[in-house]
């Protein structure tokens, strides 16, 4: 079994905001990508980023 991370840091590094088309900031702590002009945090599902805006939680 490999110790290699569940998701590819090239690939998070890729994906922006679909509300913002903004950088997202990965949360380690909370497995999320985070989109601070959007106000949302995407979840990582599995090691799978899932970039929908109704399944995001906002931030306060």
């Amino acid at each position: 079994m490999s110790d290699a991370p569940l998701y590819d840091r090239k690939m998070l590094e890729a994906l922006v905001c679909p509300k913002t088309q903004g950088v997202l900031s990965y949360d380690a702590e909370r497995q999320e990508l985070v989109s601070k002009a959007g106000h949302l945090a995407y979840p990582i599902r599995n090691g799978i980023p899932v970039m929908l805006v109704d399944e995001a939680r906002a931030l306060d």
